[in-house]
């Protein structure tokens, strides 16, 4: 007789790879942010900032 529980479900496959999809999706957005925050970073260090702007008062 073979056993129920080793049988293998295929709601939790379809589930699991759900779920995959969206922590995979989310993953790469957040790399992408990071990536973005930190050439933004570097660029910000490695450039001069610009002089401020003096307000004329008569």
């Amino acid at each position: 007789m073979k056993n129920p529980w080793a049988k293998k479900n295929p709601f939790m496959s379809q589930w699991s790879s759900g779920a995959n999809t969206v922590v995979g999706a989310a993953r790469g957005r957040a790399k992408v942010a990071t990536k973005r925050d930190v050439v933004a970073f570097w660029t910000a260090a490695l450039t001069r900032a610009e002089p401020k702007k003096r307000k004329v008062t008569r």
